[in-house]
């Protein structure tokens, strides 16, 4: 009996002493190596039980419509995340919150039609960012300007709107072509008369107007100044008419009034200096 509690007492230690297993390989993927193959499997999320070692997600041929806050757990070795061909429609600002090792996401052929600066501001290593196939129409500013490390960006096949909201979009690819693949395929779908026409084609001169065009909240600053203004004309002439009006009032007194060129002579009369 002694000699049995021994090996029993031995590995119960080593249970304790042992870390407890990471997640499995979720049922829907395949894992092997750090890479979770989770392609044309009818997802509609991403798969929650993921190992904290994965490098390489895979889960293009989906029907993942949502990236919802902290949509993946804690992935701090994730090096590529492809999501191409889902329904893909919006990317929470804290979707992405987790991954901040990744270098290469693949959002194309989705149905994506605004990002946010938020976006990708969690993903400070990504180099490779392909929104080829979408419906974005035009890019906020500051969406692109939170990668620094972006070394190459596909946009092809997007209805991008080429009017002054395209500004932003066109300055960060003046200073960026080195960036950009497939220069040619980034082209205009509206206006009628543009379309087909390659965005990094335009010049400084096409934008003139958009440049000295005020924003919407410089409109509705300029707007609120005329009432404002009118408002404050009107208190100071009521404040300068109570002003008169009490001087008016107090000159009505003979000694507050008096010339000062008149003095009194001796016997009350009044009498030039």
């Amino acid at each position: 009996m002694g000699c049995c509690r021994v090996p029993s007492m031995v590995l119960a230690c080593l249970l304790l002493l042992c870390p407890p297993p990471s997640p499995g390989c979720p049922a829907a993927c395949r894992c092997s190596l750090g890479e979770v193959d989770c392609s044309g499997h009818g997802l509609y999320e991403v798969p929650r039980s993921l190992s904290t070692n994965t490098s390489s997600l895979w889960l293009g041929y989906n029907f993942i419509m949502l990236l919802g806050p902290h949509s993946f757990p804690p992935l701090p070795e994730l090096l590529l995340l492809s999501l191409p061909h889902n329904r893909l429609e919006m990317i929470h600002g804290q979707a992405l919150v987790g991954l901040r090792a990744l270098q290469e996401l693949d959002l194309s052929n989705n149905f994506l039609t605004m990002l946010t600066p938020e976006t990708f501001l969690p993903l400070s290593s990504l180099t490779v960012l392909n929104l080829g196939s979408n419906r974005l129409r035009e890019l906020e500013p500051g969406v692109l300007e939170n990668l620094p490390q972006l070394q190459a960006l596909l946009l092809q096949d997007n209805p991008w709107v080429c009017s002054c909201s395209i500004l932003p979009l066109w300055l960060w690819l003046s200073h960026n072509r080195e960036k950009v693949q497939e220069k040619n395929s980034v082209l205009c779908r509206f206006p009628e008369h543009l379309n087909q026409y390659p965005i990094m084609a335009f010049g400084n001169e096409s934008f003139k107007q958009c440049q000295t065009s005020l924003s919407t909240q410089q409109y509705i600053i300029f707007l609120a100044i005329g009432p404002f203004s009118f408002m404050v004309s009107i208190f100071f002439c009521i404040f300068l008419g109570s002003i008169t009006v009490a001087y008016h009032n107090l000159c009505r007194e003979p000694p507050l009034c008096r010339s000062p060129h008149i003095r009194r002579g001796h016997k009350g009369k009044a009498t030039k200096l």
